[in-house]
C-alpha cells in the first residue's frame, strides 16, 4: 500500500511538472519613457533608463529565452538591460505585421519579452484573448503596464499588471 501511494504521488508530481513546462509566458511592454524632442526616433529620458533597468530586475528570474523589439532606439534601449542580463540577442520585428509575430511567438519554446509602442502592445496582447473584453491602446503618458500572456496547450490567459505589482 505504501509503495502504491509513493508511485501515485511521484506520477502526479511528474505530471504537474510536465504541465508547468508546457506553459510559457510572453511579457509585452511598451518602451520606457522617451525624450520629448522633435525627433521621430528619440532615445530614452532619464526616467526611461530607470524603468528599463527595473524591467530587467522584474524579469531576472523569469527565464527569458527570446527578446523582440521594434527597430526604434526607445524600444531597443528599453530591452537592452534585460538582453544583456539574459545573454540574448534582441530580435527585430515589424509592428505593422502583428499576425506574423503572433505565429512566431506561439511556435517558440520558452518565455519571451516583446517591447512595442502605445498603439501596438495592447493590440498584440488582444491577439491572445480568446473571449472577453479587449484592451484599449495606451495613452501617450502610459508606460507602466506589463501584459503577461500565459500560453499552454489548452489555451491562453492574459493579465495586465503594472510595474509595482512585481
Amino acid at each position: 500500500m505504501r509503495n502504491l501511494f509513493l508511485v501515485l504521488f511521484t506520477s502526479l508530481l511528474l505530471i504537474s511538472c510536465a504541465e508547468k513546462e508546457k506553459t510559457k509566458v510572453i511579457y509585452i511592454v511598451r518602451h520606457a519613457e522617451k525624450q520629448l524632442v522633435q525627433d521621430p526616433d528619440p532615445e530614452l529620458a532619464q526616467v526611461g533608463y530607470v524603468r528599463s533597468r527595473k524591467l530587467a530586475q522584474i524579469l531576472q528570474d523569469q527565464d527569458i529565452q527570446h527578446i523582440f523589439s521594434t527597430d526604434y532606439k526607445r524600444t531597443q534601449l528599453t530591452v537592452q538591460p534585460t538582453a544583456e542580463q539574459a545573454g540574448l540577442e534582441i530580435q527585430s520585428y515589424d509592428p505593422r505585421n502583428q499576425s506574423d509575430l503572433v505565429e512566431k511567438l506561439k511556435d517558440l519554446d520558452g518565455n519571451v519579452l516583446v517591447v512595442g509602442h502605445s498603439n501596438t502592445v495592447s493590440q498584440l496582447a488582444n491577439e491572445f484573448i480568446e473571449e472577453g473584453e479587449k484592451f484599449q491602446d495606451l495613452q501617450d503618458n502610459e508606460y507602466d503596464f506589463i501584459y503577461e500572456v500565459h500560453l499552454n496547450p489548452e489555451g491562453s490567459m492574459v493579465l495586465r499588471k503594472v510595474y509595482k505589482d512585481y
